[in-house]
């Protein structure tokens, strides 16, 4: 694993301990690394009308987006997160992502850091 893989885990374990999880107690971090070279930073965000909740992924997703750094000349290079993310998270991202996007999980699902694309985790997103 090269050094800009782990600085980028490094970073989700950063965001995960920003995490707003009251409820769940379940703290997840990412870091979405940017064709710019900048790295987004999001966490899980609780709330108690549980639909408002927000996973980690969508956020730096978001906040990408919100800094005008992604989309579809701009795909994202890389992402970091400190847990398996889930179909809706993975939908988002391939919105703005190439199917090939790396995505590193580090968690208790996977032990060791281990990589994925997206591809893998979402074989049929959905795209109109």
């Amino acid at each position: 694993m090269d050094k800009q893989v782990k600085d980028l885990l490094a970073q989700a374990q950063a965001a995960a301990r920003r995490a707003y999880a009251p409820y769940s107690d379940f703290q997840v971090g990412a870091a979405l690394l940017l064709a710019d070279g900048s790295v987004s930073l999001g966490c899980n965000v609780e709330n108690a009308s549980y639909g408002a909740t927000v996973c980690a992924e969508r956020v730096a997703v978001f906040a990408a987006c919100a800094a005008g750094k992604i989309g579809p000349e701009q795909p994202p290079q890389m992402m970091a997160v400190t847990a398996l993310p889930c179909a809706l998270c993975l939908q988002v991202l391939a919105e703005f992502a190439l199917p090939e996007l790396p995505i590193w999980v580090l968690g208790q699902a996977v032990g060791e850091p281990r990589r994925f694309t997206l591809q893998e985790l979402l074989p049929h997103s959905f795209k109109l």
